[in-house]
């Protein structure tokens, strides 16, 4: 794969890393990054020993929102352009969404718009003592895309939120670690290190029940109390059946470190 793809797809192990690589705009989302980045989400879902994904950015951003200057394209709408931009970073999200790998993003410089989006849309964040997110939307009339009204009401409230979108306001690191748009924060020089540290503890998890656990937080919101620990009651008796409950239940047992491994 050469320096020129928009997207470098690594895989460690269990880990895949994907690594946005248009650092000559800030990694700003365009059509071709969209459909790679689409590419490489259907790739992990089809292969179930991936056990964690890494989203990163290459150069100095993570993501800096989506390519305005690629919107116009000669002789087509621009819903049109932007539709098709959308929708394959959309059908990405959800795919990555569906599967039981953890995901992690590791942000560094500016995170915005879709970038702030697609960093709500991990599990886990960490960010380097640089970050500044914003959403950027209402500089450009638009509403936000790429899943940041489904996670951000979800992880700082409605308030906070609307606030965020309203007012087009930058959140610096210690800002977006207290409202928890982000896990951790550390030196800029610490950033891989860390966030590799973290999806390589992760991918020796139970990876199912990970998995398991994304799909019971999201259900949450939308149930009754009722419904919700039914919904509990049925995750975890399938959980019973897998390898790594056998394998965490000996280890509880044997007082030992268990070895799970995603089965």
């Amino acid at each position: 794969m050469t320096d020129c793809t928009p997207l470098i797809v690594e895989r460690s192990g269990s880990v895949v890393r994907l690594r946005l690589n248009r650092p000559e705009v800030l990694n700003a989302l365009n059509r071709d990054m969209a459909d790679a980045f689409l590419v490489a989400a259907r790739d992990i879902a089809k292969d179930p020993t991936v056990r964690a994904v890494l989203v990163s950015g290459e150069g100095r951003a993570f993501m800096a929102g989506g390519d305005v200057a690629s919107f116009r394209e000669e002789g087509k709408p621009i819903a049109e352009t932007v539709g098709g931009l959308l929708d394959p970073f959309h059908e990405a999200i959800l795919t990555l969404r569906s599967i039981n790998a953890p995901l992690v993003a590791a942000l560094q410089g500016p995170v915005a718009g879709a970038g702030m989006s697609l960093a709500l849309a991990c599990d886990l964040a960490v960010a380097s003592e640089d970050v500044k997110m914003v959403l950027a939307y209402s500089a450009i009339g638009a509403s936000p895309d790429g899943s940041g009204t489904f996670f951000l009401p979800r992880l700082i409230g409605l308030r906070r939120s609307m606030e965020l979108v309203l007012l087009n306001e930058p959140v610096k690191a210690d800002q977006a670690l207290d409202w928890g748009l982000v896990n951790r924060v550390v030196p800029r020089e610490m950033l891989e290190s860390e966030a590799l540290g973290l999806v390589e503890r992760l991918a020796a998890g139970p990876t199912k029940a990970f998995g398991a656990t994304r799909r019971l937080m999201e259900a949450s919101f939308r149930a009754t109390l009722a419904e919700q620990l039914d919904a509990e009651k049925r995750s975890f008796l399938l959980l019973t059946e897998t390898a790594d409950f056998a394998e965490g239940n000996a280890a509880f047992l044997e007082k030992r470190r268990a070895g799970f491994t995603g089965a």
